[in-house]
């Protein structure tokens, strides 16, 4: 069997191959109550009956102001615990891991939906909020931030915690702790967010600091037989901010404290960044976290082809890869690899109701 194809074990689970569903928000909390709807059953329930092999949910807030959106989903509450478990059985039944990608929007919360009537920062007459970060500085064309306090700070960690025990809970198999996309804690690890002077900002370790105690707090938590994933942002793509060499040095540090595997993506820290597009763009950043860390790490970043997504295997640039615009086409993507890639039709990851029409083997 084709590698992208095999099953990867972390800890105590099992995902049926390498093809991840990387997380993407939805903006689809109709009551802004964070409680997850049948869009988000429907969404990532056909992406696990397409044959994917670890589904994530899109940013789930630990805290209501941690919101991107008024419109996104959360986990800070037993109510919404309890909508995510009606999605994480069905994921489960079609025989894909579910996980969690727990979050914190930071200074680039409280925002328009994409399709919604604005843009930039929504006014708190319009349901918007004060957002949080760790210094006061805009995110261009946001409002400005209000400056965490070492107590806001303790209390965020402890947001974080309680939220995976309420993944646990609703019986997710994964939770991911997002610290990538110019999110909050990207935020204070980026020296082009973070201008905090106490043990929160300058030095390496002090901007790196409260990500350490998220996952410590977090992984404190969390069942020992469940994998916990980090998505770092490896470079923010502009001078003087966080790049792939420190992203290395504190996936090395995660993989001490707990973190199972880096999902590794890039950017959203600051709007001057420059990117530099093309398909698999963001796959070196992997392939250095991986061998400098020693750490399993997913790969993202326009892996649209199947040969393309087995190469970035086979040169061992990465243990899974996650995909997002090639599943929103596509959410059987799974079973045209599998086709593609020859493999045999009892080894692909079809559930019966697709058998005779992806296989003819009736």
């Amino acid at each position: 069997m084709t590698s992208l194809l095999e099953p990867l074990t972390l800890r105590g689970r099992t995902a049926r191959n390498r093809i991840w569903l990387s997380p993407m928000c939805q903006y689809s909390v109709t009551k802004r109550d964070g409680v997850p709807t049948d869009w988000h059953l429907v969404n990532l329930g056909r992406h696990a009956t397409g044959g994917f092999g670890l589904v994530t949910t899109e940013a789930a807030a630990v805290t209501p102001e941690g919101r991107i959106s008024p419109e996104d989903a959360g986990l800070w509450n037993d109510e919404q615990a309890g909508a995510w478990a009606r999605i994480v059985a069905f994921v489960q039944s079609q025989g894909a891991l579910a996980s969690v990608q727990l979050a914190h929007a930071g200074r680039k919360a409280s925002t328009y939906a994409p399709f919604a009537d604005g843009t930039g920062s929504v006014p708190e007459s319009a349901g918007g909020w004060r957002t949080l970060a760790p210094s006061a500085v805009a995110f261009e064309g946001y409002a400005e931030p209000v400056a965490m306090s070492p107590d806001q700070i303790t209390e965020l960690v402890q947001a974080f915690a309680d939220a995976a025990v309420r993944a646990d809970r609703a019986g997710f198999d994964v939770v991911e702790i997002h610290a990538a996309h110019g999110y909050l804690l990207h935020e204070f690890v980026s020296p082009l967010a973070n201008h905090r002077t106490d043990a929160y900002g300058g030095s390496f370790e002090n901007r790196t600091r409260v990500v350490v105690e998220v996952v410590d707090a977090v992984r404190a938590v969390w069942p020992d037989d469940k994998p916990l994933f980090v998505r770092l942002s490896a470079t923010d793509w502009a001078e003087g901010g966080w790049d792939v060499e420190q992203s290395t040095r504190l996936a090395g540090i995660l993989k001490d404290h707990g973190v199972d595997l880096v999902d590794v993506s890039s950017g959203g820290a600051v709007a001057h960044q420059s990117i530099e597009i093309g398909p698999g763009y963001q796959v070196p950043f992997a392939e250095t976290i991986r061998r400098g860390a020693d750490l399993p790490v997913a790969a993202v970043g326009l892996i649209t082809e199947p040969a393309q997504a087995q190469t970035v295997l086979d040169t061992g640039a990465a243990d899974a890869v996650l995909l997002a615009r090639a599943a929103i086409r596509e959410p059987s993507w799974p079973l045209r690899a599998a086709h593609e890639l020859g493999v045999a039709p009892e080894d692909a990851p079809c559930p019966p109701q697709y058998e005779r029409g992806a296989w003819r083997i009736r």
